[in-house]
């Protein structure tokens, strides 16, 4: 009788529950070694093992030998690599060969424009190309295969089928892992209850769970194996979607809000005051924004859009229908920057204005903030603009109907739910330009309704943007630059950082303030600016550089956001490898905001791969939404807007960037079953007390769901 059999027959009254909570190394071909390696992996219980996922398969299901290959049929040959090259094409284009030995025949596989692949291999390793192959010059050659590069543990002889691939830990070899995982599943599989009632799992065509678990780590075939992976994925989405679904209902149901009408004349007022006609985009936030605001309970909406398409304009519309209404509205900002760089914005649209209004900043002067206190809770101060000191305890508020929070992904999550705290919630519009991937808006703002503004307004040039990637080019920027200033421009240099790291350190923006101003800007008016200043010093900075009183503008990302100089018609970004793809494309945004043509340069000696992509991406593309999604796909989920570290990702398998059609199905079906009342039937009590054990606190849901 081995360990673990032992282990469960002396415990004979344990429910199938708690059974699935063995300790692993009681799991059969575990044992006490390999069950301490495994916690590096998150896997302490027989349950854990089950659901470690892997992450792709071998498929040695139609692996032949060289002799037997057939043209333009999937198949699949191995080899060993004898060589490798690189060439250079005309027009930037480029070609990496790859050579395999397979048993003294010679196969190749060509890769076109992706000269990162040349060093994913090396001499002798042991590698199967997979493809449709075409017989060229004599020998069989794949073009662009896919491939594994074999571990050293791995007997292709052996292998036989469809082999899972599963993430590994110092000590525990890819074999071993399979052989654990298959004893698991032998041996638990079948206790592992399912949540989903069988006629709805049969009504979208989904196995029982615990056959999608056999089909995930003991696969017949690769559909086998996508089909129990679908599964897996889609309980952890699913799940966490009904716990958005179950949030909107329950702030339908039990938050009053104030019903505000905007009338024809109200409409015709606020549009009087823009210089400008709305874009279709803009009108149609608006149309929404209105429905939304004439229902009694709150609207919780996310408008984002594109660098410079305008949302600010939108949330003038949204606040000043509130206070025509007879109501007060709020808009709270990130930074005191931006929040005074709104401010700007509303003292000019409202100079003839009878609205009163107020800056709240947490630096005030006490009687100046002592007045602004007692006129928001009188509710003389009708629109107030501020930092996070807008909900301070201490700003109590008389009728507020409408809360615009900006950028609020710099906020922590449950900051929204801030101003609801009296018996009458007020609507609440978040906005970013920020465009955010498809699978972040299903996730992090899933319980949000969203509307979106792509266009820009008419007259706004596209940046032209190019990297720097040696001195000569160098040097032909700064005289470029120069000439630029000289027809009255301006220019903003980005750094990465405000001080230098060591002596070597050349990218710092106190250093490359420095250098520029004893060098290529020498006799030019520079100005330094960085979080690290106090706010008199970086407001007199900036004050500085609006009013034209500054040619050049050295800053660390303090610029990202919100910072307005339409007469700024360049940028250059030191390191421009170290930022992200949407921090990057954020920082363009803050030039060719006029009628000037713009350029953005960037600067980076680099040759990582994926930041090549990523510097590639931002030349082509000025769209904000399309490069939103390459730099999910790059990144991943986690990192974009920084969302990992303020765990607010609470996934356990999935990944909504690469498994984002798995989670447009799970939030379908999430709202279907919760619009509907199916969720509150009995025979989802199962699935109901998983959601609220995953996402009650997290979401605030009560426990009722």
């Amino acid at each position: 009788m081995t360990e673990s059999s032992a282990s469960l027959s002396s415990q004979p009254t344990l429910t199938s529950a708690e059974k699935l909570l063995t300790p692993v190394q009681y799991v059969r071909a575990v044992g006490p070694q390999r069950g301490e390696l495994l916690k590096n992996l998150g896997i302490s219980t027989a349950l854990d093992l089950l659901f470690h996922v892997p992450h792709a398969v071998n498929d040695f299901s139609d692996l032949r030998s060289v002799e037997k290959l057939e043209k333009d049929i999937e198949q699949s040959v191995h080899g060993y690599v004898v060589d490798r090259d690189a060439r250079e094409l005309s027009k930037g284009r480029s070609l990496v060969g790859i050579l395999l030995n397979c048993d003294g025949h010679f196969v190749r596989g060509t890769w076109f424009n992706q000269p990162w692949i040349f060093k994913k291999f090396r001499d002798n390793e042991h590698v199967v190309f997979s493809g449709k192959p075409q017989r060229k010059a004599g020998r069989w050659e794949f073009n662009g295969p896919r491939f594994h590069i074999m571990a050293p543990d791995d007997d292709i002889e052996a292998a036989a089928g469809v082999l899972p691939r599963y993430a590994l830990t110092d000590g525990i070899k890819m074999d071993a892992m399979r052989r654990m995982i298959r004893a698991v599943v032998e041996d638990f599989a079948a206790l592992v209850s399912d949540p989903i009632p069988e006629a709805y799992r049969e009504h979208h065509r989904l196995p029982a769970l615990n056959t999608a678990l056999r089909w995930l780590h003991l696969p017949e075939s690769v559909k086998q194996w996508q089909d129990g992976r679908y599964r897996i994925l889609l309980d952890d989405l699913f799940e966490f979607q009904l716990g958005l679904a179950l949030r909107r209902r329950t702030w339908g149901r039990t938050l009053r809000a104030d019903a505000i009408e905007v009338t024809a004349k109200v409409d015709a007022r606020i549009r009087r005051l823009f210089s400008f006609r709305f874009t279709e985009g803009q009108d149609r936030s608006i149309r929404e924004i209105t429905g939304d605001i004439l229902q009694p309970h709150p609207m919780h909406r996310l408008l984002q859009a594109d660098v410079g398409a305008g949302k600010t304009a939108v949330a003038v519309y949204a606040m000043l229908s509130a206070i025509a209404a007879g109501k007060q509205a709020v808009l709270m900002a990130p930074t005191e920057v931006l929040a005074t760089q709104h401010w700007e914005t509303f003292e000019e649209l409202l100079s003839e204005s009878r609205v009163q209004r107020g800056l709240l900043l947490g630096g005030l002067p006490a009687a100046k903030r002592r007045e602004l206190l007692e006129g928001i809770s009188s509710g003389t101060t009708q629109l107030i603009i501020g930092t996070q000191a807008v909900i301070q305890e201490s700003v109590k508020f008389k009728n507020l109907s409408l809360v615009v929070i900006d950028e609020q992904h710099r906020f922590g999550v449950r900051q929204r739910a801030a101003f609801t705290t009296q018996s009458t919630s007020p609507h609440v519009l978040v906005m970013t330009a920020t465009p955010i991937p498809r699978s972040l808006c299903l996730t992090q703002f899933g319980d949000l309704d969203v509307s979106v503004i792509r266009e820009l307004p008419p007259g706004r040039q596209k940046v032209v943007t190019a990297r720097i990637l040696d001195q000569p080019e160098q040097a032909r920027m700064w005289l470029f630059v120069k000439q630029q200033i000289a027809k009255g421009r301006q220019t903003y240099v980005v750094c990465p950082r405000v001080e230098e790291k060591n002596d070597e350190d050349s990218s710092s923006a106190e250093a490359v303030f420095r250098n520029l101003s004893a060098t290529e800007l020498a006799g030019l008016r520079v100005d330094l600016l960085h979080g690290r200043m106090d706010r008199e010093q970086r407001h007199a900075v900036m004050d500085r550089f609006r009013n034209h009183e500054t040619d050049v503008l050295i800053s660390t990302t303090v610029i990202e956001v919100g910072v307005n100089v339409p007469n700024s018609t360049i940028m250059i970004i030191q390191e421009a490898d170290r930022f992200g793809l949407a921090q990057l494309h954020q920082l363009r945004g803050r030039i060719c905001r006029g009628s000037h043509q713009g350029y953005c340069f960037l600067l980076s000696l680099t040759e990582v791969p994926e930041a090549i992509e990523r510097l590639t991406a931002l030349e082509k593309s000025a769209d904000g939404f399309e490069l939103a999604e390459k730099d999910a796909e790059l990144r991943g989920p986690g990192d974009i807007l920084g969302l990992r570290q303020s765990g607010a990702m609470p996934l356990r398998v999935a990944d909504p960037v690469r498994d984002l059609s798995i989670l447009q199905a799970a939030r379908r079906m999430a709202q279907d079953l919760v619009d509907d009342g199916r969720f509150d039937q009995p025979e989802f009590s199962a699935l109901r007390t998983i959601v609220l054990a995953r996402f009650a606190n997290l979401l605030d849901l009560p426990q009722t769901g």
